[in-house]
């Protein structure tokens, strides 16, 4: 009985050897699949900031214009879930010019900025909505990025791009070097989503230029590591 026991740990030491041997000699290769379409939303994030002499006037002055914006925006039928404040300040403004006594800079006024980040579901409500923003005083634009609503089933198409792609890769590496492809002993996933599409705030000063969609992008990338049959 005894020796049956041995004999059947040595057997499982031999068996864990090859596997591992099999995984350290191995072929690991990366893929990439890529799913592009046209976007369905856009996120931009604008916002006022204003200066005054004190702090109460700076903060009344943009708290003013805000409302005016979120006015426009219950006008244009843009939900309240889909606009959030990402951004409030009040900050001293110094007059930093060189003093003769040398001492602190003196505060001269206040400034006082709100940002709001608004998502727009209906694309052809966007040119309306910047015209209307910019006619309220918006004069703070961090960015506009356009997306997609729901990518689940883009997502899937690049993933198994993704496969297939590794898997090609890999039977391209065991043909040059001779060998055949073995099962598949490890795989990992690192998808990205969608990548937006980004307008910077100096595109966008002159609101009678046709803003141009394009497509976004869903990227997924999958590291598998194949044997190599004996």
């Amino acid at each position: 009985m005894r020796i049956l026991q041995w004999t059947a740990v040595i057997w499982m030491a031999l068996v864990s050897g090859v596997i591992a041997q099999n995984v350290q000699n191995g072929i690991t290769v990366s893929g990439e699949g890529v799913v592009s379409l046209a976007p369905d939303m856009a996120t931009i994030r604008l916002g006022v900031s204003e200066r005054a002499a004190t702090a109460s006037d700076a903060m009344r002055q943009t708290s003013e214009k805000v409302r005016g914006i979120l006015d426009q925006l219950d006008g244009i039928q843009v939900a309240g879930l889909d606009r959030q404040t990402s951004g409030l300040y009040l900050r001293p403004v110094y007059d930093n010019r060189p003093r003769d006594d040398n001492g602190p800079a003196q505060v001269v006024g206040y400034e006082a900025g709100n940002t709001v980040s608004v998502t727009v579901r209906d694309l052809s409500k966007l040119g309306a909505l910047l015209d209307a923003v910019v006619a309220e005083g918006a004069n703070d634009f961090n960015g506009l990025e356009f997306g997609l609503q729901d990518n689940a089933e883009a997502l899937i198409a690049a993933r198994k791009g993704a496969v297939a792609d590794a898997m090609a890769r890999a039977s391209q590496l065991a043909e040059a070097a001779g060998v055949k492809l073995g099962a598949v002993l490890q795989m990992s996933e690192s998808s990205q989503g969608y990548r937006p599409m980004e307008m910077k705030a100096s595109q966008m000063r002159s609101m009678d230029v046709p803003i141009e969609t394009g497509e976004v992008a869903i990227r997924a990338q999958v590291t598998m590591q194949f044997a190599i049959s004996q």
